[in-house]
């Protein structure tokens, strides 16, 4: 149990803590799930399917990742 949530506390940090390019104080979490959200005309199901990787990848993926979805 320890390991999960030690694997998943990076995406509860806020976008602003993390990426210096952004000022959002959304949790990276919400803001990733935000995103397929609107892209994926607002269908739950495939949303989550898109979002799962992300609950699995290592701090320094998940943050390359995020900044290739979500910097502009």
């Amino acid at each position: 149990m320890a390991q999960t949530v030690e694997m998943t506390k990076l995406l509860d940090q806020p976008m602003n803590e993390v990426f210096d390019w952004s000022d959002s104080t959304l949790p990276i979490r919400d803001a990733v799930w935000n995103h397929y959200m609107d892209e994926d005309t607002h269908d739950t199901n495939k949303t989550a399917d898109e979002v799962a990787p992300y609950m699995s990848m290592k701090d320094d993926e998940l943050k390359a990742a995020v900044e290739k979805l979500l910097k502009k």
